[in-house]
């Protein structure tokens, strides 16, 4: 038989955890059509690769992606493909693209996290649409928002809804997971998440029970109240009936280091009692998000801003990539009177920051976690200094943690940032090297593979990684992007979404 695609001679880790084996992959009609020894050779048209003994993995999944507007203004998806990343679940901590109101700002609502985001389409299969026209490089798996609904049937108010509003919410939701969210997200932290009751979050989440999907959470605190949280989170989750998946696990602040194993032995005590608990991590000490969620204007935490980097802003771009402190020492003024400068300027709610509020050890411990997922968490604002875990996340992990650490064993790395991923997500036929499954491929050099993204310098793609795959053709190779715009909209455990 003749394929489309075949790299011969590499390590294969099949992404289900089992050790690795020699052989050769072929590819037809973008799925794995054989896997072992190929004796078949490619068509006239089709290409042949030397893996030259470098490791084949399916393409990894970021668990935790804001990439619902990076799909409409880039495209390329550049940083998530240079890692290896064939697909992300976008629509976390309760922002979503979906469901939308076209005359609305969605970028306003969301303080940038959904920056980008552009088209006339109101539901999940209109925003799919629009990204399909524009040939996304990589799949996308969205989650419906808490924030977003909100925000569509309430505004800003700070109030429980009405019956008829909740109802209204609850259609947003259920049309969503209808149409193939895998989902529903919470960000209790922010505006308007904060202002919800355990209770309405617990009705939202309902309308994922009768699709077997997940309610998924930044928690409403990850610092001095993280345990409190812990257990709001367990009791949605069981009231509503549906998988739960703690995102972007941490405890936050130095008051609050090593709590993580208290949270992590509660939530295995979850597990043991017949819980779905799942949750994921990013491998940095800082975290990044909109600045004015975590400021009191009426009374700063200098503390807290004495460690706060600016990544975005739009009123004042001389300070991006800079410490506050380093800028109050500069114009000889307070870390209270410049925050509130910052957050109170036209666009300062726009304002992205960058917070050093984790603990190493604590980044380690989570790692090391039965069954953790990873989750880059980036957000795509490539106009100022992002967070380099945008650009670093995956191979972060399995240079520095997995090769030089040794934290954990590659093939476990890689199951837990394929398959096990694409199970808990729903991912069709994906994250596992298996005939039959969509050629979503990842070809690397783990003696090699390193993140070279910094806080200084966050917009440099990682090494080691020398070709990807995105449903049988090749996306990226040799530090060269194809721009060959085969990415899918995936549906939840089921076929993607056809225009």
């Amino acid at each position: 038989m003749a394929y489309d695609l075949v790299i011969r001679d590499v390590e294969i880790l099949d992404g289900t955890g089992a050790p690795a084996f020699r052989g050769d992959v072929a590819v037809a009609d973008g799925r794995i059509a054989e896997v072992g020894v190929v004796t078949g050779g490619v068509h006239a048209q089709g290409v042949e690769i030397d893996g030259g003994g470098a490791t084949l993995c399916p393409g990894l999944i970021d668990t935790h992606a804001h990439d619902d507007g990076a799909f409409f203004r880039y495209p390329g998806m550049e940083f998530k493909l240079a890692q290896g990343v064939t697909t992300v679940v976008s629509g976390n901590c309760g922002f979503s693209a979906i469901p939308a109101d076209p005359q609305a700002d969605a970028a306003a609502a969301s303080g940038g996290i959904l920056a980008g985001v552009e088209g006339e389409f109101t539901d999940l299969e209109g925003y799919f649409g629009a990204v399909l026209e524009r040939s996304p490089a990589i799949n996308n798996m969205m989650l419906v928002g808490h924030n977003t609904v909100r925000s569509l049937v309430l505004g800003q108010e700070k109030r429980a809804p009405k019956a008829t509003e909740l109802q209204r919410m609850r259609e947003h939701v259920s049309l969503a997971l209808e149409q193939g969210a895998c989902g529903f997200s919470s960000g209790l932290i922010y505006r308007p998440g904060r202002w919800s009751d355990t209770e309405e979050v617990t009705e939202l989440a309902k309308m994922a029970a009768p699709y077997d999907a997940l309610y998924t959470t930044h928690m409403r605190n990850e610092g001095d109240r993280l345990l409190e949280a812990i257990e709001e989170s367990l009791t949605i989750g069981k009231d509503s009936g549906v998988h739960l998946h703690i995102s972007h696990h941490k405890s936050a602040g130095k008051a609050n280091w090593g709590k993580v194993k208290v949270s992590l032995a509660r939530v295995d005590e979850a597990i043991a009692e017949g819980q779905r608990v799942t949750l994921d991590v990013y491998p940095y000490t800082a975290g990044s998000g909109r600045m004015i969620e975590y400021f009191n204007l009426r009374n700063i935490d200098t503390q807290l801003a004495s460690v706060v980097r600016i990544a975005s802003c739009p009123a004042f771009r001389e300070y991006e990539g800079r410490m506050l402190v380093d800028i109050a020492e500069a114009e000889n003024t307070s870390l209270e009177e410049l925050t509130l400068r910052i957050l109170t300027a036209p666009q300062g709610d726009r304002t992205l920051c960058i917070h050093f509020i984790i603990d190493e050890a604590d980044v380690e411990t989570n790692l090391r976690h039965a069954d953790m997922m990873v989750g880059s968490d980036g957000i795509p604002d490539l106009r100022g200094r992002p967070h380099p875990r945008l650009f670093g996340t995956f191979p972060r992990v399995l240079g520095h943690y997995v090769r030089d650490r040794s934290l954990l064993p590659l093939a476990e790395a890689v199951r837990r940032m394929t398959s096990l991923s694409a199970q808990t997500f729903g991912l069709h036929e994906r994250g596992t090297l298996k005939p039959g499954f969509w050629a979503d491929l990842m070809l690397f050099r783990p003696e090699v593979v390193i993140d070279r993204a910094t806080y200084d310098e966050p917009k440099v793609e990682p090494v080691g990684i020398e070709l990807v795959v995105v449903n049988g053709a090749v996306a990226y190779q040799n530090g060269e992007h194809t721009r060959v715009g085969t990415g899918q909209m995936l549906r939840y455990r089921r076929d993607s979404f056809q225009n």
